[in-house]
């Protein structure tokens, strides 16, 4: 049978699942690269400072590119419940793909003043909006294209290349850090993974070009169902909205803290080497993204509530006793084990959120609910992590941003304990 005729095939659904996965990997390497050579190129574009300073200055940007997640999460969610998913990630890579190439060729401090973070902050606009509405787009797609039975095990593929994305950036910064001397990376070696994402996402857009739609959304072409807006979403689904936000709000924190932040908490707090920390966290997101198929096929075993209240009981007992011991710890190898620790907990959260939230919503506006206000409680939490972590460090009082992560997971837990779990109750098997 055609997919025009009727529902693909389980092999057109394995093509398109690995097509969106590849396409959302790329697009998370761009993202996260801001962050994995943060500690090279904020030199470049601000005055000089204490390392903490320069970081904090980065940080800011990297929180200001949350700004436009919610912008884009509206709009491409919007964009997606109507003219399809496929039409939405192929305009996310697009996006992506701009931001990126101008981080590469943006001036220095020195040879534009304030013009050069200002053309950071663009660069990080544009990514923000490309990433706020690739998580709904790509969530839902994935979600919407898997099978039933096993939704938990090839949606968690989202994170498998959101975490793949992070650790290609993190391989590349250690493969340049063994071909390049120090000065260059720090004059013009930090500029080489942009220019290479940018290129990636070149190839990403004709690759999702040619992915095939979900049968969810052909269904909503072929009905009358509500046109897709923001007055819709919270006011016919206010509380699977508020549900979005609040079980979001603790996972999305735990996971900046455990991952972007970590490699900076390793060099400015624990006292590793740029490299060591590289080597330390490189190895435990290599084990922490195979982790998350089987968490996924775990919870279509058990159902998807045991693994969030597993992260929530867990995250909320050992964040503080895990980021005090990264405070001490003596060697690389006692540190791989704690920051692996912390990434089995958030395990919990990560493999199954997209699937969770998808299967909260009706198909006509699916990837605006999913999307908003997971990019609102983003926003919020997520983006603001590696602030707030500096912020509170320069203010002398740094472990009260480990007091911060654990009140905000225990927050999630009760989000998690409350609800239904959605295997049972999702709105995806209406469709």
């Amino acid at each position: 049978m055609s997919l025009a005729e009727g529902a693909p095939t389980r092999a057109q659904r394995i093509r398109s699942i690995l097509g969106g996965s590849a396409g959302n990997l790329v697009e998370w390497y761009d993202w996260y690269a801001y962050s994995a050579f943060t500690l090279y190129f904020a030199p470049v574009f601000f005055p000089k400072a204490s390392q903490t300073a320069q970081l904090l200055n980065a940080a800011a940007i990297f929180a200001v590119g949350f700004l436009m997640r919610p912008i884009g999460a509206w709009a491409m969610g919007v964009y997606a419940d109507r003219h399809g998913r496929k039409a939405a990630l192929t305009l996310s890579v697009t996006l992506m793909c701009v931001g990126s190439l101008l981080i590469a060729g943006a001036p220095g401090y020195e040879a534009a003043g304030w013009g050069s973070p200002a053309l950071l902050v663009l660069a990080r606009l544009l990514q923000g909006a490309s990433v706020g509405g690739e998580y709904g787009a790509s969530a839902v797609y994935l979600s919407e294209m898997a099978e039933r039975a096993h939704r938990g095990f090839y949606s968690s593929f989202q994170y498998v290349t959101l975490v793949g994305g992070l650790l290609v950036a993190q391989s590349v910064l250690i493969l340049l850090q063994l071909t390049l001397s120090e000065m260059a990376l720090e004059t013009w070696g930090w500029r080489v993974p942009f220019a290479v994402g940018g290129l990636l996402a070149i190839a990403v857009y004709r690759i999702r070009r040619n992915l095939l739609e979900t049968p969810s959304f052909r269904a909503v072409q072929a009905g009358e169902e509500p046109r897709s807006t923001g007055l819709e979403l919270f006011r016919r689904y206010p509380r699977e909205a508020a549900t979005v936000v609040l079980l979001t709000a603790g996972g999305t924190l735990a996971f900046y803290a455990y991952t972007t932040y970590m490699q900076k908490f390793l060099v400015n707090t624990a006292g590793f080497g740029r490299e060591t920390a590289s080597w330390i966290v490189t190895p435990a997101l290599a084990l922490y993204a195979l982790l998350q198929p089987f968490a996924g096929a775990l919870s279509d075993r058990i159902g998807r509530k045991p693994l969030m209240v597993g992260f929530g009981v867990a995250g909320t007992l050992l964040t503080v006793p895990i980021f005090l011991g990264l405070e001490r710890v003596g060697s690389p190898a006692g540190a791989f084990a704690l920051v692996l620790a912390a990434l089995v907990i958030v395990t919990g959260y990560t493999s199954i959120n997209a699937v969770v939230k998808a299967e909260l919503f009706p198909a006509h506006i699916r990837t605006l609910g999913v999307a908003l206000p997971y990019a609102l409680a983003n926003t919020l939490f997520g983006g603001t992590a590696e602030y707030v972590a500096l912020w509170l460090k320069q203010a002398g009082v740094e472990r009260g941003f480990y007091a911060y992560v654990t009140a905000m997971i225990a927050v999630s837990l009760t989000v998690y304990w409350r609800m239904a779990d959605t295997q049972k109750t999702s709105r995806i098997a209406e469709d």
